[in-house]
């Protein structure tokens, strides 16, 4: 079963933090690097980051120093901590494989940042 559940997400004012979870089913998650994507309306949803199985991370220039992707490999659970925000990180939210393996997306989460 393929399943992807995100969750965390909510409204914050400029430079606040919120942190998100995503629990994947094991099908998607074991051995395979896990990444964080944002889309705002009318436009592509984009990769902010990812992380393999060992924790090797790669950020977008535009979340670099700001966002934190993590893992737990035991809970097939991907996290993104995300601090100092700004209005234009607002977007829903996905996690999903890097590349992915499945035309399956979860819900995602709405994050909101407020100026």
């Amino acid at each position: 079963q393929v399943q992807l559940v995100e969750s965390g997400g909510g409204l914050v004012q400029d430079g606040g933090s919120l942190r998100l979870s995503c629990a994947a089913s094991g099908s998607i998650f074991r051995l395979r690097i896990m990444g964080w994507y944002r889309q705002v309306p009318g436009k592509q949803r984009e990769l902010v980051a990812h992380i393999t199985t060992g924790g090797t991370t790669n950020y977008d220039d535009s979340v670099k120093g700001r966002f934190t992707i993590s893992r737990d490999n035991a809970k097939n659970t991907v996290y993104l901590q995300m601090n100092s925000l700004k209005p234009e990180d607002t977007a829903v939210y996905y996690c999903n494989a890097v590349p992915l393996l499945y035309d399956y997306w979860g819900q995602g989460t709405q994050v909101t940042v407020s100026s």
